[in-house]
């Protein structure tokens, strides 16, 4: 679709690695039965940093991808982005 190396490209993978690890701190919580309130907390803060994370690619690819599919007036990688951004809502 693009060929653009993203600005952010650096900050979204060692933003994933951070949210990795925190993944796996959730899972040891559930092998020692930590308490299920704890556990649902960090849930919540995985579920958020992964929704920066998506808004953060969406952004970068909004701001220079997007500009190739207007240049170029490709309607096909226009209705996949709008497949993207329903998906990523959802």
């Amino acid at each position: 679709m693009c060929d653009y190396k993203h600005p952010n490209q650096k900050k979204v993978i060692n933003r994933m690695s951070r949210i990795i690890g925190h993944a796996e701190a959730i899972k040891k919580m559930l092998e020692e039965e930590r308490d299920c309130s704890e556990v649902l907390i960090q849930i919540s803060a995985v579920k958020s940093a992964l929704n920066n994370v998506g808004k953060l690619v969406l952004k970068d690819h909004i701001n220079h991808c997007v500009l190739e599919i207007i240049e170029d007036e490709n309607d096909e990688i226009l209705e996949k982005l709008d497949d993207a951004i329903d998906k990523f809502i959802k």
